[in-house]
C-alpha cells in the first residue's frame, strides 16, 4: 500500500506543486520581459520566459526566422513546435508559490495561429491539424491558470520598440502585422468576443517607458500576487 501511495502522490495534478499561475500576455514588444524581470526580484516567484532560443535553433534549424520569411511554408512547422515547447513550460514542476509565464499555449493558438489562418498565410488543413492538437492537449492535460495579465500596448508603440531592439528575425515584421495581433488580443481579452477565457484578466496599459511601467507593476503588485483569491 505504501508503494501505491507513493505512485498516487507522483501522479497528483501538476498544480499541487505550486499555488498561483499567472500568464503575462501581450503583443510583440509590449513589455512582457520588463514585467517578468520586475517580478523576478520577488522571492518565491518563478518566472518562465518564452523559449525563443529553442524556436531559433532546432538541431541547427531556425523555424522562427523561416516562418517570418515564408509563413505559408513554415507556419505549421513553427507553431507545432511552439505548442510542444509551451506545453513543456506549462507542465514543468516547481516549488515556488507563484509561477509567472510569458504567454501561453492559449495565446499561441488564439492569437498567432489564428492570425496566420485569417490572413490567408496558413492553409486550412494546417490550421485544422493544429486545432486538433490544441483541442486534445487542453482536454487531456491540466494547464492551471489563475490570472492573465494583459499588457495593452498600441501597435505603433510596439513597432517603435521592435525597431529599437533589432532582433534579426523581427526586422521583417510590418506595422500591419502588429495591428492584426493587437486586434486579436483585444477580441480575446478585452472585448471577449472570440475565444473562451481560461482565467480572470487584469489589463495594464503598457505604452509607458520602463520607469513608468515599473511604477504600474508596483501599483498592481498586490492584486497580481493575490491572483489565486480572485
Amino acid at each position: 500500500s505504501s508503494l501505491i501511495s507513493r505512485i498516487a502522490w507522483i501522479c497528483l495534478p501538476i498544480h499541487f506543486f505550486y499555488d498561483t499561475h499567472i500568464f503575462v500576455e501581450g503583443n510583440i514588444a509590449s513589455g512582457k520581459t520588463t514585467c517578468l524581470e520586475y517580478f523576478s526580484r520577488t522571492s518565491d516567484i518563478e518566472v518562465l520566459t518564452e523559449p525563443v532560443s529553442k524556436w531559433r535553433n532546432v538541431r541547427g534549424h531556425n523555424p522562427l526566422a523561416l516562418m517570418y520569411q515564408d509563413p505559408e511554408r513554415w507556419g505549421l512547422t513553427l507553431q507545432t513546435y511552439v505548442q510542444l515547447t509551451m506545453l513543456d513550460r506549462h507542465t514543468s514542476t516547481t516549488e515556488a508559490a507563484v509561477r509567472m509565464m510569458e504567454r501561453s499555449i492559449f495565446s499561441a493558438k488564439y492569437i498567432f495561429v489564428e492570425n496566420l489562418f485569417r490572413s490567408g498565410k496558413m492553409p486550412e488543413v494546417d490550421f485544422a491539424v493544429l486545432s486538433e492538437w490544441f483541442d486534445w492537449i487542453t482536454t487531456n492535460v491540466s494547464i492551471p491558470v489563475d490570472l492573465i495579465v494583459y499588457l495593452q500596448t498600441d501597435p505603433e508603440t510596439c513597432h517603435r520598440r521592435l525597431k529599437q531592439r533589432c532582433r534579426e528575425e523581427e526586422k521583417v515584421i510590418p506595422l500591419e502585422y502588429l495591428q492584426a495581433i493587437h486586434e486579436l488580443y483585444e477580441d480575446w481579452l478585452v472585448r471577449r468576443t472570440s475565444f473562451p477565457l481560461p482565467a480572470p484578466v487584469l489589463v495594464i496599459p503598457a505604452d509607458g517607458n520602463r520607469q513608468n511601467m515599473e511604477l504600474k507593476y508596483e501599483e498592481n503588485r498586490e492584486q497580481i500576487l493575490a491572483a489565486a483569491k480572485l
